[in-house]
C-alpha cells in the first residue's frame, strides 16, 4: 500500500479510500445493490488487513446502518489510532422540520449522531455532503469550527459543489480563524471531468486534497459498454442519471482505455485508476468495492504509471458535459 499526506496536513491516509456507501441495508434506502452486515466486513477487514486506513461513509447511507456497520468492523479488525474515518453530514435523516442541511442544528445534532453509531469519540475526517442553499455559511462553517474544537472531528472536509461555493467557504473560515477544509471529494472520473475547469486549480492552489467519488464512473470504465450485468447496474439510477445521456461521447474513452489495458497487460481498472492517480492534488481515490477483487484490482493500479502520450490519448475524445454532483 501506498500512503500521501491529505492536502496541507500530517495525516497520512492510503492512496485508496474504501468507500461505504454500498454497506447497509437495502431496505433502508434507495440502492438495492447494497450489501448486508456479514458480507461487509468481509470486505472492511480485507481492506485493513492490505494496508487500507481510509474509510469514507454518511450518515444517510442506509440511513445510519453504514456507520454502525464500519464502527463495529473498526473495533473487531483494527487500532482506532491507525484507522482514519470519514463520514458526512448533509443528507435527510427524518422528516419534518431540521431532518437535512447544515444548520448549526443539524450539524451539531449529526456529529453527535454519527459518533454514536460508529461507536467512536471522534471522526478523523467530517465532510459536508453538498451545498446547503438555505443556510448562511457563516453558519455552517462556524458550527464545523465548533465540531473540531470539541474534539469530535480532527478535520473537516465538502464534497459535490462549486467552485465559487467553496471558495467563499474557504474565504469564511479564513476571515473567521475558523477550522479550514483540508479536502474536497468530488465526482472526478475519465468521462466526467468537468472538474479541472475550476475545482482542481483551486485546490492545487489552496493545498488542498481531493479525494475523487465514482472514480471509475460506476463500472462503465471497467466493462465493454453494452455489458449491463451486475445488479447495480440494472438498478442504480442515480449512475444512469450521471452517465446514459452522454453515452455516445463516453464510448470512444472507454474503448480507448480497454485498447490501452490490452497494451500494458493489465486491466481497465488499472488503467482508468492510474490516470486519475496522476491528477494532481488527487489523494485517494474512493473505491465502492463490494468484492474483495474490486478492492485489490484497485491497489494494483497504484503500480502502473501512464506516459504523457497515454494520458494525452485517454483524454484527447472528451467533449464537456452537464455538471453533475454540484447541484
Amino acid at each position: 500500500m501506498q500512503y500521501t499526506k491529505l492536502g496541507h496536513t500530517g495525516l497520512d491516509v492510503s492512496r485508496i479510500c474504501l468507500g461505504c456507501m454500498g454497506f447497509g441495508d437495502a431496505n433502508r434506502w434507495l440502492h438495492k445493490w447494497v450489501l448486508n452486515e456479514a458480507d461487509s466486513r468481509v470486505i472492511i477487514k480485507h481492506a485493513i488487513d492490505v494496508g487500507v486506513n481510509f474509510f469514507d461513509t454518511a450518515n444517510v447511507y442506509s440511513l445510519g446502518v453504514s456507520e454502525e456497520i464500519l464502527g463495529r468492523a473498526v473495533r473487531d479488525y483494527a487500532q482506532r489510532d491507525q484507522i482514519v474515518v470519514a463520514t458526512k453530514v448533509h443528507g435527510k435523516m427524518h422528516d419534518g422540520p431540521n431532518g437535512a442541511g447544515l444548520s448549526r442544528k443539524a450539524i451539531l445534532s449529526e456529529i453527535d449522531k454519527s459518533l454514536q453509531r460508529l461507536g467512536m469519540d471522534y471522526v478523523d475526517l467530517y465532510i459536508i455532503h453538498r451545498w446547503d442553499y438555505n443556510t448562511p455559511i457563516e453558519e455552517t462553517m462556524e458550527a464545523l469550527n465548533d465540531v473540531v474544537r470539541a474534539g469530535k472531528a480532527r478535520y473537516i472536509g465538502a464534497s459535490a459543489m462549486y467552485a465559487w461555493q467553496f471558495q467563499k467557504a474557504l474565504f469564511t473560515s479564513e476571515k473567521h480563524g475558523w477550522a479550514r477544509f483540508v479536502s474536497m471529494q468530488n465526482h472526478h472520473n475519465l468521462i466526467y471531468r468537468e472538474e479541472e475547469r475550476e475545482m482542481l486549480p483551486l485546490c492545487r492552489d489552496a493545498r488542498i486534497a481531493t479525494t475523487p467519488y465514482s472514480p471509475l464512473a460506476s463500472g462503465r470504465l471497467t466493462r465493454d459498454w453494452s455489458v449491463d450485468s451486475s445488479l447495480r447496474a440494472q438498478t442504480d439510477q442515480i449512475a444512469k442519471m450521471k452517465y446514459d445521456r452522454t453515452a455516445d461521447n463516453d464510448r470512444v474513452i472507454v474503448e480507448r482505455v480497454a485498447e490501452l489495458a490490452t497494451q500494458h497487460g493489465v486491466s481497465r481498472t488499472h488503467i482508468a485508476l492510474a490516470w486519475l492517480l496522476q491528477k494532481t492534488p488527487v489523494a485517494a481515490p474512493i473505491i465502492g468495492a463490494t468484492k474483495t477483487s474490486h478492492l485489490d484490482e484497485a491497489i494494483k493500479a497504484l503500480d502502473v504509471k501512464l506516459s504523457e502520450a497515454d494520458i494525452a490519448y485517454l483524454e484527447e475524445p472528451y467533449q464537456p458535459h452537464p455538471v453533475v454532483g454540484a447541484q
